[in-house]
């Protein structure tokens, strides 16, 4: 492999339902920046069916080309067509970096990709860089449970990929004067490709928490002491207009679906108040919040790590502060 032949930071840029996935647009904005070290081109990747409208908003979102292929075989997603349209894509364009979001689409999808074109894949990365001596990329991620940071390197192949979490990379601002090429990419797809019929497709009724996007998260741990605690985080999140969060040990114990959990093994939230209830503070959840604007922690132990990130500290029992706090709301809002 001449890695000299690999040039440009590409990215999968995942759509659903004709609707770009906001992570793609956080690796795009990303991939800029990463693209400016190394000075070479962002170019955005997008399959599926009737997707070229998409072309612009990848463009202004930092991407200088973007390449399409649009099929009937790609309008909904399916491991092995996708599969085949990237790697193509890949062996024609010979990029550098290859992102993918680590989404559950971008979950299935990355390895296979790896495994084709015969090159590493770093999974759920939190942090990307360019190595300024030898121009590597540097892809760190969460290693033995969240306990340690892992960097790793792919020095001899290429492109090196890594699958990135949402929410970890900020969103660049949109400039809708910025111009880009688009091309479109036309592969031919056999029956051997289609080796899954979708017969029918069933989406969640229930209710879907997307706490990377609130302005405001009330988050509880396990210092709130059982599950039936958790309505008064609820309340106080309607009273602001937010949503209720959690740490992992509450997660584990079942007090909460696995959606709403902040840290390294959960989501990366970036809230303009996070108000922290009962979280000692430990790095694996630090991680995941502490760029938020104003922390606000409630914690009965006056040692916990976490009053070392928050912006406002409250040393109390989170039971009886809150309802304290739902109160004070009520009278400001009579």
């Amino acid at each position: 492999m001449s890695l000299a032949e690999y040039k440009g930071v590409f990215v999968f840029a995942e759509q659903r339902e004709g609707v770009l996935q906001k992570v793609s647009l956080e690796l795009i904005s990303k991939a800029r920046e990463l693209a400016n070290k190394l000075e070479v081109d962002v170019t955005g990747v997008i399959l599926g069916k009737d997707i070229k409208n998409l072309a612009k908003t990848l463009i202004h979102y930092g991407a200088d080309k973007v390449i399409y292929v649009d099929d009937k075989a790609l309008e909904t997603y399916i491991t092995e067509p996708y599969t085949k349209a990237l790697v193509k894509v890949i062996d024609e364009n010979k990029p550098e970096i290859f992102l993918i979001g680590a989404t559950t689409i971008g979950r299935d999808l990355a390895p296979r990709v790896s495994a084709r074109i015969h090159t590493g894949l770093t999974a759920d990365c939190t942090v990307l860089d360019i190595d300024e001596e030898n121009k590597n990329l540097l892809m760190t991620r969460p290693a033995f449970g969240g306990n340690i940071m892992a960097t790793i390197v792919c020095p001899d192949h290429r492109p090196q990929m890594s699958t990135v979490r949402p929410g970890v990379m900020t969103l660049a601002k949109k400039d809708e004067s910025k111009v880009g090429k688009i091309d479109e990419m036309k592969i031919q797809f056999t029956t051997d490709d289609l080796n899954i019929e979708i017969l029918e497709i069933v989406k969640e009724t229930k209710e879907k928490i997307n706490i990377e996007d609130a302005n405001v998260l009330i988050s509880g741990g396990r210092g709130i002491g059982k599950a039936e605690n958790f309505e008064q985080l609820k309340i106080l999140a309607s009273k602001l207009d937010g949503q209720v969060s959690a740490s992992r040990a509450v997660v584990d114990a079942g007090w909460i679906d696995r959606n709403h959990q902040v840290g390294q093994t959960g989501k990366t939230v970036r809230p303009d108040l996070y108000v922290a209830c009962g979280i000692s503070g430990a790095i694996q959840h630090v991680t995941g919040m502490e760029d938020s604007e104003l922390i606000v922690a409630i914690n009965k132990d006056e040692q916990a790590p976490i009053f070392e990130f928050c912006d406002i500290g409250i040393v109390g029992d989170a039971n009886k502060v809150l309802p304290a706090l739902i109160n004070e709301l009520e009278l400001v809002g009579k």
